[in-house]
Order: structure tokens, then C-alpha cells, then sequence
């Protein structure tokens, strides 16, 4: 799980969950984008077979889209995306738009689950 922000601890509440259901899963903090680590991206690829990216903001042109660059170059993967799906932003309290947006540690495991599914 690559993920940025807010959706680190979103993410390492997901695989907390994640393990409960004997999966593992790998929560990286790319806490910046440019320049991107390909490196370390590469090698996750190539150790789990699958990425997903978390983001708490439009998953066109963001983190997902540069991971995705990065993998087609390097190590072509299976990858999900879980953000914000290119709708109008809101004004509400964090707890609100994290629910509204899918942008919760459940909806991380949802996509872990299918990445796995598709390797």
C-alpha cells in the first residue's frame, strides 16, 4: 500500500486488518511524489506482485497516476487506486469526507483484496 498524507494511517490501519485476515500487506509513506522513489517502487512490485495507492484527493493526475508511470516503466503490476474518483469536493468535517470519499482503511482492504484477486 503506497500512500500519502492522511492515508498513511488509513493504510496501516489496513493492514492491521489486512494481517487479522492472513494477508500481509506492506504500507510505504511516499511522502513525496517528485521526484518519485521508482526504486523502492520497483522493488515493491517485484516483492508483492500487486500495488495499490492511497490518496486523499483525485485519483486522476495524483499519486496513483505517478506510481502507475513508474510501474509501467519499471515493472508492469496489477494496481488499484482508492481516492477520490474525479467528483466535486465538499466542505464537512474530515470524519464526513473520508466516509463520503471511500477514503477509509475499509476501502484500502477492499482494494488490496482486489489486487489480489487480479495477480
Amino acid at each position: 500500500i503506497v500512500a500519502t498524507g492522511i492515508m498513511v494511517a488509513e493504510a496501516i490501519e489496513a493492514a492491521e486488518l489486512l494481517a487479522a485476515d492472513g494477508i500481509s500487506a506492506q504500507v510505504v509513506d511516499m511522502f513525496t511524489i517528485k521526484p518519485i522513489d521508482e526504486a523502492l517502487l520497483t522493488a515493491c512490485a517485484q516483492e508483492t506482485g500487486a500495488i495499490v495507492t492511497a490518496e486523499n484527493h483525485n485519483v486522476t493526475c495524483g499519486l496513483g497516476s505517478v506510481v502507475a508511470n513508474c510501474l509501467a516503466k519499471n515493472r508492469p503490476t496489477v494496481q488499484e487506486f482508492v481516492g477520490v474518483n474525479d467528483q466535486f469536493g465538499q466542505v464537512g468535517p474530515q470524519a464526513f469526507l473520508m466516509d463520503e470519499y471511500g477514503l477509509q482503511a475499509a476501502n484500502i482492504v477492499a482494494a488490496v483484496k482486489k489486487a489480489i484477486a487480479r495477480k
